[in-house]
């Protein structure tokens, strides 16, 4: 008797795991879009001033999303700039520091 109690209080995590009552419903996950480009001015993208070109389709994004229109930077060239945005650390931490390979 006793090796069975135990079986099944074993099992019973793995049994219940997968119940879930049918209202509940998974959230929608955001999309996130991220578009960087290198050595622009803020006139480049039409959604930010009529100036330079037109970008239609990032109008339509920025219109429909998010608009960032405050941002600086640790280290303002292109590979160190790109390192702190897909590592999240420093410069001087993830030791990328110009633009040699």
């Amino acid at each position: 008797m006793r090796i069975p109690l135990i079986a099944a209080s074993m099992l019973l995590p793995f049994i219940l795991q997968g119940c879930k009552s049918a209202g509940e419903k998974d959230q929608a996950r955001p999309n996130i879009i991220f578009i960087m480009s290198d050595d622009h001015a803020y006139q480049a993208i039409s959604a930010y001033s009529d100036q330079l070109i037109r970008t239609p389709g990032i109008d339509r994004i920025a219109g429909e999303g998010m608009l960032f229109t405050n941002a600086c930077v640790t280290n303002s060239i292109c590979a160190p700039s790109r390192a702190v945005i897909l590592t999240g650390k420093h410069s001087h931490i993830n030791g990328k520091i110009d633009n040699r390979f």
